[in-house]
């Protein structure tokens, strides 16, 4: 057990406790922050990142008709990554969400229109802030996090208070 070890516990019990936006008043100390529709992976990649990298990750949903932090989100001193999926690919995975929760009623989480406007709106933010952002549709948790590291690691030889270009992948 040598200092990495503990520092990928830390992050890990940092991830946990600001999941799904929950702690924003730790926000500032996050390292990468995760900003998504739900059911992107924002949950899993926070985990694999923090159990991997030793990452400080946070991550926040965009839920329609919540605040969503920006003022936070604008310092800085984080890395902030939108990430996307496609609206078909949401709609199953949203669905099968359902199911298994026994769900049968059918709610604006599971509506192909609302969807579209989510992931629209999810574009619009990201663009308008500057975020780089990855689609996550035919990716594994492992590639995404891949890619956000690759992302992370050029923005902070980059950093100079510019911030990150908006670049999406996959």
């Amino acid at each position: 057990m040598d200092s990495g070890y503990f520092d990928r516990i830390e992050a890990m019990h940092f991830a946990l406790e600001n999941d799904d936006g929950q702690r924003l008043d730790r926000l500032n100390e996050a390292q990468i922050v995760l900003v998504g529709v739900s059911r992107t992976s924002k949950t899993p990649t926070s985990i694999y990142l923090a159990n991997h990298r030793g990452l400080k990750v946070a991550n926040i949903p965009l839920v329609p008709g919540a605040a969503l932090p920006i003022n936070d989100l604008q310092t800085g001193k984080m890395f902030v990554v939108g990430l996307t999926t496609s609206p078909d690919r949401l709609l199953s995975i949203r669905q099968q969400r359902m199911k298994v929760m026994g769900e049968t009623r059918s709610t604006d989480y599971i509506d192909p229109e609302k969807i579209e406007d989510e992931l629209r709106e999810a574009r619009r933010l990201y663009s308008s802030m500057g975020w780089p952002v990855i689609n996550v549709t035919r990716r594994s948790i492992e590639e995404t996090a891949s890619e956000i590291i690759a992302l992370y690691d050029s923005w902070q030889d980059e950093k100079d208070g510019s911030g990150a270009n908006s670049v999406e992948t996959g």
